[in-house]
């Protein structure tokens, strides 16, 4: 059975590289598109439990004023507190995006244990209120050197901002993001002092670490009663939470590229099916034949099974192997929004799995029409 199913699946080349091409393809698209799904959720993924974050209860536009620091420590069971603001700044060109901080250095860091710093690279930077710190692969998309002159341009703050690199952090994970950019707080509040006193002494969050998970609720109560009623009351969520929020106003885009997914499924799924109909109509006298030598209905259908089968794990493994490197040729802009944009052995699995289901759903009339054959009709349109 095994050496006919494999004589019939390379009898017609041509036919059969291009179905195995086509499987890849769609096994190819389909890693890939499910990747980057994989990729927008890595933030929530990597998210610590016991680190929370505190932002405005109105939305995380509006800041907070930065005395909350000193109450939220004093809540029971928080250990560290933290603090930073969004700084939307234009490197050299408009189209250099790249995520940038003000945050409470070198507090802001210590919250963050997976952003590994050399000692003395940390040091460097705590000395220097101008400087800043940046991840690995921001450092090497933009060619940056530790000691080098950075000018950020605000756009909502705004004027010339000068800064020196002080650090570069590696992740301690592959997850960890390393495409951001951090810098002194105090020094954008001592610009702000001068330019714009009355957006000064604010900040954008709080990140709160508490000692272990199971205070995060009490602590989480605790902190926005703390605030209740206040001139700027607080929303404190798990930093999952905090994360799934950003993940959730792009819902209606991650939705479509699932669609997509498994739309690119079904597309091989016709083409492999119409490959195994064709084969299985010209080979119907054969079927036939094969019949009268004592060949049974299962064994006719296993054949046309089996075939599809290969088709299908062979296109599917070509697409697996095809995927690796593939992901790796995204375009900077692309890559730069996902730090850790990695084939995952559950994304493969499941690339492998739809195309074996494909093979198997692609066979299933074929295999239906052979097992019903009726020799004396089949051998009648010989020739």
């Amino acid at each position: 059975m095994i050496k006919l199913t494999l004589r019939n699946a390379v009898r017609h080349p041509l036919r059969a590289g291009l179905t195995v091409l086509g499987m890849a393809v769609a096994v190819l698209a389909f890693c890939l598109l499910r990747t980057v799904v994989e990729a927008w959720y890595a933030g929530v993924a990597a998210s610590s439990p016991v680190r929370l974050v505190t932002r405005n209860a109105i939305s995380l536009v509006f800041p907070l004023p930065v005395s909350y620091q000193s109450k939220i420590q004093a809540v029971p069971g928080v250990t560290q507190v933290a603090y930073a603001y969004w700084f939307e700044g234009i490197y050299m060109d408009k189209r250099n995006f790249f995520p940038q901080f003000a945050a409470s250095l070198p507090a802001y860091l210590d919250v963050y244990p997976e952003f590994l710093i050399p000692p003395e690279q940390k040091a460097a930077l705590v000395q220097d209120r101008r400087g800043c710190v940046a991840g690995r692969k921001l450092a090497a998309r933009y060619g940056w050197k530790v000691g080098d002159a950075i000018t950020l341009k605000g756009t909502f703050f705004q004027g010339d901002y000068r800064f020196i690199l002080r650090a570069v952090y590696t992740g301690r994970e592959p997850s960890t993001d390393e495409t951001l950019f951090f810098f002194h707080w105090d020094y954008l509040n001592e610009t702000l002092k001068k330019t714009k006193p009355q957006m000064a002494d604010q900040v954008g969050w709080f990140v709160v670490q508490v000692a272990h998970p199971q205070v995060v609720p009490e602590v989480t109560e605790r902190l926005d009663g703390l605030f209740k009623n206040s001139l700027a009351e607080t929303l404190t969520e798990t930093e999952a939470a905090f994360q799934m929020g950003f993940v959730e106003m792009t819902g209606a885009i991650l939705t479509a590229i699932r669609v997509v997914s498994w739309a690119v499924i079904g597309v091989i799924l016709i083409i492999l099916a119409n490959t195994m109909a064709m084969n299985a109509r010209e080979r119907m006298h054969e079927y036939a034949v094969l019949k009268t030598m004592g060949f049974r209905p299962p064994h006719l259908a296993g054949l046309i099974v089996g075939e599809s089968l290969l088709f299908s794990l062979a296109g599917g493994l070509l697409g697996l192997v095809l995927s690796l490197p593939a992901v790796q040729i995204f375009p900077d802009d692309v890559s730069q929004y996902f730090p850790d944009l990695t084939v995952k052995g559950d994304t493969m699995l499941l690339g492998l799995g739809a195309a074996l289901a494909v093979g198997a759903l692609a066979a299933v009339l074929p295999a239906w029409r052979a097992a019903r054959v009726q020799i004396a009709q089949a051998l009648r349109k010989m020739g």
